[in-house]
């Protein structure tokens, strides 16, 4: 009797652990990004990018809302960016627009840009989780985490990078891009420009975008390989996209655009916190982290 008495009062144990395990989102082994068809992201080797402050800051920008160029709630969100760069500072765009850019000093000559748009489309109700926010979270943290690399970085934040409400989309080059276009021409003689775009989607895959210098991108898989997230960094090569690197390239400036563009959520209402992932921008800011110190 006092077996079964023993066994039973272990079970409820048991049981109440587990509700509560469940109620609080704590379950052991079991994967958050096992949702059917998605794959794992994997676990980085490395441990120097914080994810967790990443996901914070993704999680604040969701939380204003929409946020496109020269809105309330995107003036709002670059006074914050500001204050979170090193030496952070406004630099103008025409039409009362600003890019956000923050200087890490280097301990040799030369530099490099490293950039992501924090504006949303324009769209009713579009919170761009991934278009936007990711891109931007995981540039700031890199900037808050990296301390003296070899070349001096600047990180950037482009404001307009959307094209204005109800533009044609073959306009897009031309009335798009507003913010990387100014830094473009004030950076020109960069070493480098790394653009960060789509790369918090849960299912993350970042080919090699179309117009990406080659030779940056290998060091990059190189990184992506090092920090044990190579699968994420296929090695296969999709078409050009029309995103903030394209006015450097025109510059000369090498320049490479890690972008997930089979994301399903693209434009949509759906790019919210639910197709987003911590796991992915881990494994993107390890890689980019490991790949800026190489440079």
């Amino acid at each position: 009797m006092k077996l079964l008495v023993t066994v039973l009062a272990v079970q409820v144990l048991v049981g109440l652990v587990l509700v509560t395990l469940v109620a609080t989102d704590n379950l052991p082994f079991v994967d958050d990004e096992a949702d059917g068809a998605a794959a794992r992201i994997a676990r980085p080797t490395a441990d120097r990018f914080d994810s967790a402050a990443a996901w914070g800051l993704l999680r604040d920008q969701v939380e204003l809302g929409p946020r496109p160029a020269g809105s309330q709630a995107s003036r709002r969100l670059a006074r914050r960016l500001r204050s979170l760069l090193p030496n952070g500072r406004f630099e103008a765009v025409p039409n009362g627009l600003r890019n956000v850019v923050g200087t890490l000093r280097g301990r040799e000559p030369g530099y490099i840009v490293v950039g992501a748009h924090y504006d949303t489309k324009d769209i009713p109700g579009f919170l761009g989780a991934n278009d936007g926010a990711s891109g931007t979270a995981v540039v700031v943290q890199l900037a808050r985490t990296m301390e003296r690399p070899r070349r001096t970085i600047k990180f950037i934040l482009f404001d307009g990078e959307e094209s204005p409400a109800g533009t044609p989309s073959q306009l897009f080059e031309q009335e798009g891009l507003r913010g990387a276009k100014v830094a473009a021409s004030r950076y020109r003689d960069a070493d480098a420009m790394v653009l960060l775009d789509f790369v918090g989607d849960r299912r993350l895959s970042l080919p090699r975008e179309g117009s990406s210098d080659a030779a940056l991108w290998r060091r990059l898989r190189a990184a992506a390989r090092a920090v044990g997230v190579a699968r994420h960094f296929p090695p296969s090569t999709r078409g050009t996209i029309l995103d903030d690197h394209l006015p450097f390239l025109r510059a000369g400036v090498p320049s490479i655009d890690l972008i997930d563009f089979d994301f399903p959520c693209w434009h949509l209402r759906c790019d919210d916190l639910s197709n987003v992932s911590e796991r992915s921008l881990d494994a993107t800011g390890e890689a980019v982290y490991r790949f800026l110190a190489s440079l």
